[in-house]
This record gives C-alpha cells, structure tokens and sequence, in this order.
C-alpha cells in the first residue's frame, strides 16, 4: 500500500512539474491596434486623383520581448468613398461593385524591419445597388495574403503605421454584368499637420 502511495505521488509530482510553466507564465493576449481615418489620394481612370479614406487594423501582441518577433494577424480595414465620388462612380458611370486585391505598405518604430509590405488583402466580392452617401468597401487578410514578421527593438513601446502609398487592385462591377479593372495608386494627402497613420495602442516592448 505504501509503494502504491509512493508511486501516485511520484506521478502527480510529474505532472505538476509539466504544467507549472503553463500556468505561471500565460502567453500575452491578442490585443487589436487599429488607426484612425488616413486620407489618401488615389489616381482614378478618367476623374484623376481624387481623395479617398482609408482605415486598417490589425491584432498583435499584448507585449513582446526585446529582440522577440512577432506577425500581425487578422489584419483588414476599409475604403470610404465620398458621396460624391459614389455618385460619380456608382451612379453616373454604372458601376455598382468592386472586387479586387489591396498592397499597404506600413513602417515600424522601434521594430525590424523599418518598413515592409503586406500584399494580397482581399477585397471580396461587393455588389450593392447605388444609394446617396458615402460608400465604404472592406479589404481583409486570407490565405493570398502575404504578411511580414517583425522584431522589436528596445525595451520601451514598439508602433506601426500605414506607409505613405497604398495600392488598390480593383475591378470594378459594372449593372450589365461586365468588370472594368482599375488599378489605384494612392499616396497619403499632405496636411499640416500630418496625418496620424499610426496604428493604436503602441506594442509595449518588455
């Protein structure tokens, strides 16, 4: 009975030595970082450049070690267009939907490398009939999209920003049936002062 005894303690010993790590050092939750509205101006085919609002986020890290690496997932936003350009575009010229792929480069502070590129954001089919206002399209991460890693630098706080261009591969829906392809470039509107492109919370570096 003893040796029975023994034996079971010897066992849970075994498994409280395997899980002590696992409950006395949790990993760091996702934590979403997201920027505010970031005004590009986009070259469009017959009407030229003209502005339009770009939103992006992303789920990182709670916090990450000096020198530790890190990706974003999750990553999406939107493309706002004005009512006018809706009007323009969706209305007067007959289209009525989009589809396409996003390229947003973004730059980091305190992180490796200083600046990157995320290419293939999905944006998925969206066809909706024409209504006044603003019209808003979604972009977002699948499995085309290609995502760099990062590493952090110093202890301290770690940040990304959208980068200064931002690309829209689109096609555009037209009511018969038939997609037009555009392709957008756009780089950010200069204002004074500038346009905050960070991504928010900044990554606290431990």
């Amino acid at each position: 009975m003893r040796q029975q005894v023994r034996r079971m303690s010897a066992v849970f010993a075994a498994v409280v030595a395997v899980l002590s790590p696992l409950t006395t050092a949790p990993a760091s939750a996702a934590t979403p970082h997201a920027t505010g509205i970031v005004v590009y101006l986009c070259g469009f085919p017959m009407i030229g450049q003209q502005p339009l609002d770009i939103t992006a986020g992303f789920d990182g890290p709670g916090t990450v070690a000096a020198g530790g690496t890190f990706t974003p997932a999750s990553i999406g936003g939107t493309a706002t267009f004005s009512a006018l350009h809706n009007a323009t575009i969706f209305s007067a010229a007959n289209y009525d939907g989009v589809r396409g792929r996003v390229t947003a480069p973004i730059t980091g502070t305190n992180l490796t490398p200083g600046s990157a590129t995320v290419t293939g954001l999905n944006v998925p089919e969206q066809i909706t009939p024409y209504v006044p206002g603003p019209r808003t399209v979604v972009f977002a991460e699948d499995t085309v999209t290609s995502v760099p890693a990062f590493a952090a630098g110093t202890p301290g706080s770690a940040v990304l920003s959208l980068g200064r261009t931002f690309k829209l591969a689109l096609d555009f829906h037209k009511r018969d049936g038939s997609w037009d392809p555009w392709t957008l470039d756009c780089t950010v509107k200069n204002t004074n002062p500038a346009q905050n492109r960070a991504f928010a919370p900044a990554i606290p570096v431990v």
